[in-house]
């Protein structure tokens, strides 16, 4: 009862004192269904005056609303963590679902530890109406319950890359067979294997190099004999670095194209040839080059002339700096400096069409359309000009004959060119370090790849390794309380510990590195309307 004062409290008394009205914000694809509800509330309090529902026209922002299920929910609440989206600006969420994940996955590539994670999750997902009905308390666990989606799909995504890195609980599945052959690198004589190199070196080097040695790559993944080699790391650090930088590009790349939506939507044709356009290239003729170079040297070079490819860091530290009189370095290919110069001219010419000549081309406009407004306003001719009086009836009629052009034309009439000159070099300086410094910050993905295998190693290597090197019958007790041991480690610090850094990293990668391309986050969410938020508390929030 109380809730239902407090609702009729917000409404305004008519001026013949018979009825109320309620001015709300509501979707227009749900105007139906309030005029529905609305009729069989007047049916079934016997009222003789009907509910009368009106579209109103306003010049107010309206509130955001996206739809959301059991599903997709989660995903919206990490973006509206950040900020809710502005009012029909694009909505990172729906990419979010698949990209959110599989960054994770990246850094948390682990078989073993995703099939753990998938089924944790499994079991939310199956159970959940049982859940649900039993209403517990622990905030916990009702947080975790909230994104066992999310969780799923992070564990079937780790899943897949744990299959890519061939590892599971640090160690590799050697199914179809390692492409890698010992046998050519010391001699035979018959069917007996002379031995000589094995007593005289603890190691053995696999030149691919040298014929049947490499019969060919491991049909999916990394091929499992890396994980016995001594040079494991400085292998899978290249791969891995190479491989975020390549993520990276592509991620930031695409946040930039979807900024062109927004302002194809809000019509801000400045904003492409100005904004959009010179932001694309920038990145291209950096960064999209760089990724090119990296899948160039992998396809360019083999094992015999591996040792003479080139060091990509230092080719685009010169790039940048124009410098080709290193000897070390050798170019890629024939015209590298060439092709170089003119991208590193291109992207330097792209800073001054977002610095200096967008705020010009404003103030322009400003002044070209000041001007029309004297001379020739919303499309009536005045001879020499109206009188104040009569502009100010002319633009009134504009104004309420379209409501939508009324905030382009306060913006116009409070347009301060030097507002506007900071505002636009602050962007620019923004944007053009942040290329950079995102795609360094992408190298997160290797870094915590390679600090959740080491840390499986040791774990394995440290407890488990223990319990399987002994041989007596006495071991196998000891493998039940080394076993037990390894199990809540793994669950506490590689499940619980290293997933929850990995989460965030990548929660990171979105928030700074992706949404900062195109997502203001300056908006106000609609809060539809329930008793139940009344009677919590949470309508004044």
């Amino acid at each position: 009862m109380k809730a239902i004062y407090h609702t009729l409290n917000l409404c305004n008394i008519d001026v013949t004192q018979k009825c109320l009205i309620a001015e709300i914000w509501c979707p227009v694809s749900d105007l139906d269904s309030i005029q529905f509800a609305l009729r069989r509330g007047t049916e079934k309090s016997g009222s003789t005056v009907p509910s009368i529902l009106n579209r109103m026209q306003t010049k107010q922002t309206p509130p955001t609303y996206n739809k959301t299920n059991k599903f997709t929910s989660g995903f919206q609440n990490i973006v509206d963590a950040y900020g809710i989206s502005n009012y029909r600006e694009i909505n990172p969420a729906p990419y979010t679902i698949i990209t959110f994940p599989f960054l994770f996955a990246v850094m948390f590539g682990d078989l073993g530890h995703g099939v753990l994670m998938t089924c944790a999750a499994l079991y939310l997902v199956l159970r959940e109406s049982r859940l649900i009905s039993q209403k517990n308390d622990n905030e916990m666990f009702n947080m975790v319950f909230a994104g066992r989606y999310i969780i799923l799909l992070m564990g079937l995504f780790s899943v897949y890359t744990g299959i890519i890195y061939n590892d599971c609980f640090s160690k590799s599945l050697n199914v179809f067979g390692s492409g890698w052959s010992v046998k050519p690198m010391f001699g035979e004589k018959g069917d007996n294997w002379t031995f000589t190199t094995l007593k005289e070196n603890r190691i053995l080097q696999l030149n691919p190099s040298v014929p049947n040695v490499f019969n060919g790559p491991y049909p999916i993944g990394i091929d499992p004999i890396w994980n016995i080699a001594t040079n494991k790391l400085t292998f899978l650090n290249s791969f891995k670095m190479k491989m975020s930088i390549i993520l990276g590009v592509i991620h930031m790349t695409f946040g930039v194209i979807l900024s062109l939506f927004n302002h194809l939507y809000f019509n801000k044709p400045l904003n492409i040839f100005l904004g959009f356009i010179p932001e694309i290239v920038f990145m291209i003729s950096l960064f999209g080059y760089l990724m090119l170079l990296i899948f160039y040297k992998w396809l360019a070079y083999d094992a015999k002339t591996s040792k003479d490819a080139p060091s990509l860091l230092i080719a685009f530290i010169n790039m940048c700096l124009f410098s080709y009189n290193d000897p070390t370095n050798k170019p890629l290919y024939t015209g590298q400096m060439v092709i170089q110069c003119l991208l590193v001219v291109i992207a330097l010419a792209c800073v001054p069409c977002m610095l200096i000549i967008k705020t010009l081309v404003m103030r322009r406009q400003y002044l070209w359309r000041r001007h029309l407004g004297t001379q020739n306003f919303g499309g009536i001719r005045v001879g020499n000009g109206p009188t104040d009086d009569e502009a100010e009836i002319i633009q009134h009629d504009q104004l309420s004959q379209n409501l939508d052009e009324e905030p382009e034309q306060s913006e116009e009439e409070v347009f301060n060119f030097a507002d506007e000159a900071v505002h636009q070099a602050i962007h620019t300086i923004e944007y053009c370090l942040g290329c950079i410094s995102n795609t360094a910050s992408y190298l997160r993905l290797w870094a915590l790849s390679l600090a959740h295998a080491q840390l499986s190693e040791v774990l394995w290597s440290m407890v488990m390794h223990m319990g399987l090197a002994s041989r007596n019958f006495g071991g196998f007790f000891a493998l039940s309380i080394i076993f037990a041991f390894f199990a809540t480690l793994t669950v506490f610090i590689l499940l619980i510990m290293e997933g929850l850094s990995a989460f965030l990293h990548a929660l990171r990668l979105h928030w700074v590195e992706f949404q900062n391309k195109f997502y203001t986050g300056q908006g106000f969410k609609f809060m539809p309307f329930t008793f139940d938020s009344i009677l919590e508390g949470k309508f004044e929030d």
